[in-house]
């Protein structure tokens, strides 16, 4: 049976090893952690329990297929909830807005609350699908990279109605073309940080991304997010997916032009094909260093990163749900601090996590475990311990003012993680969530392809390549790959 090794157990490694072995490969999952799921991980501490990585899941069915490719029911492995309330956002003036996950009840709330007509709301949402549907065949679904993506009736669709798609102009631009309101446009804007990137730079094209959460829907996995790696991971194993973990792959061997297996502290693996689920700068850098690099690949700007406090908070807090937005005053000058100054601002937008809302035995009794965020730029050799300190004042400071608490006081455990614990934990260059930003029209033709044309039996799947970061792309990444590997030729 021809063999196929699988470097990395992220999600986009775990579904990849899935299709492999529904294709007809023995798989061999190779992972330098002693875990599967990479960023979607999860720890305990003291009695609450967080997830660590991604904590928006929408588009379920992209995990569910995986499990329906084997006849297997995925209850006993997987279930969710589909929320009603999409995510709370607060301002610093006082201002709270909830997004309802029923679309007219969200127009009408919308309309009320930012003084905006519904006809103006309805046609925005109108072409974000309409974006979503021309261009989801083509830039999501199968590779930007191969000539047979773009002979279709799709395509040609999309080409005549580019001028739809507003990928000249920015996402802010777009937003304040149909509303007024500085807060709406703000909310709309946010969307940007959903692949890591300004919304001042990034196209209007990603005007989309609200789309996939308003119109799918926005969930909670029974367990937490961490689930949706370990569900899919015993799935694999029952299918007879091999994992080999604390597995750390120190090179990919090729030979006249091909890609032969990979080389470990244990020895040399041979393999058919190998697919790297591994950030693809150190998949150059460190895999296949005597390789030809893709330097304009390599040199993209990277996505935005992050800096978490896990904390345990000893009571309980109404008016939040499981995702609560606090914004910044100035949204400009939060982007700025990041992709340009590479630092963080004083007053930064603060996400907030809270899964015990779903989970009650995500905390103790009457308590709950924040999972709390603030968008930062990826490690250029920033004093992160000098930022932390700065960070974790102003979050205190403002989350104390809005919710009118000594918030300092509630703290029972904490956790940080950084960017630099980012790239440790995950091999992500820089610690960049997405791999390389979207802050151009072109971002999506410079990202790697799911192959190379210079090493045959070579494949990618991941956050920093085609089609991009977050679940639902990870998992896109996976299928692309599927489809496009070889049939597997049978041994004697």
């Amino acid at each position: 049976m021809a063999h196929a090794i699988v470097i990395g157990s992220g999600i986009a490694g775990i579904a990849t090893s899935l299709r492999l072995r529904k294709k007809g490969y023995a798989v061999t999952v190779m992972e330098a952690n002693p875990y599967p799921g990479g960023k979607l991980h999860a720890m305990e501490n003291n009695g609450y329990r967080f997830d660590l990585g991604p904590s928006l899941f929408t588009m379920p069915h992209l995990v569910t297929e995986l499990f329906e490719l084997f006849d297997v029911r995925p209850e006993p492995y997987f279930s969710y909830s589909r929320k009603e309330t999409v995510c709370n956002y607060f301002w610093n003036d006082g201002t709270q807005f909830t997004v309802n996950s029923d679309m007219d009840t969200f127009v009408k709330d919308a309309s009320k609350a930012f003084g905006t007509s519904q006809k103006s709301l309805k046609e925005y949402l109108k072409q974000n699908r309409k974006k979503y549907e021309l261009t989801a065949p083509l830039f999501l679904e199968k590779s930007l990279h191969k000539v047979s993506s773009y002979i279709s009736k799709d395509t040609i669709k999309a080409v005549y109605q580019l001028g739809k798609l507003d990928i000249n102009t920015s996402l802010d631009k777009v937003n304040k073309t149909f509303f007024e309101h500085p807060k709406l446009v703000q909310l709309f804007n946010r969307y940007a940080t959903y692949n890591g990137s300004s919304p001042f730079k990034t196209p209007g094209i990603m005007s989309m991304i609200p789309h996939l959460e308003m119109h799918y829907g926005t969930y909670f996995p029974k367990g937490g997010m961490h689930t949706i790696a370990t569900s899919l991971y015993h799935l694999a194993v029952s299918q007879g997916v091999r994992f080999n973990f604390n597995s750390k792959v120190l090179r990919i061997n090729v030979s006249r032009g091909k890609a032969g297996g990979v080389e470990s502290p244990s020895g040399f693996h041979k393999a058919d094909l190998v697919v790297s689920n591994m950030d693809v700068y150190p998949t150059y850098k460190n895999l296949l260093p005597e390789q030809k690099q893709p330097k304009r690949v390599l040199q993209q700007e990277r996505s935005s990163s992050a800096l978490i406090f896990y904390w345990g908070i000893s009571r309980s807090f109404p008016e939040l749900d499981l995702h609560n937005i606090f914004f910044s005053n100035s949204y400009f000058q939060e982007f700025k601090a990041i992709f340009k100054d590479r630092t963080l601002c004083e007053d930064p937008t603060v996400y907030i996590n809270v899964t015990s809302k779903e989970q009650l035995s995500d905390a103790p009794k009457g308590h709950e475990n924040w999972f709390v965020m603030i968008n930062a730029p990826g490690d250029y050799g920033q004093d992160w311990d000098s930022l932390k300190k700065k960070a974790r004042r102003w979050i205190l400071e403002k989350l104390s003012a809005r919710l009118q608490v000594d918030l300092e006081s509630l703290i029972t455990v904490e956790h940080v993680l950084d960017p630099i614990g980012i790239e440790s934990n995950t091999s992500s260059y820089r610690g960049a969530l997405y791999g390389a930003a979207s802050n151009s029209k072109f971002a999506a033709f410079l990202r790697h392809p799911n192959f190379t044309s210079s090493i045959k039996n070579l494949f990618f799947c991941g956050g920093s390549v085609h089609p991009g970061g977050g679940i639902p792309l990870c998992l896109l990444s996976a299928k692309i790959v599927g489809d496009m590997a070889p049939k597997p030729l049978s041994h004697a």
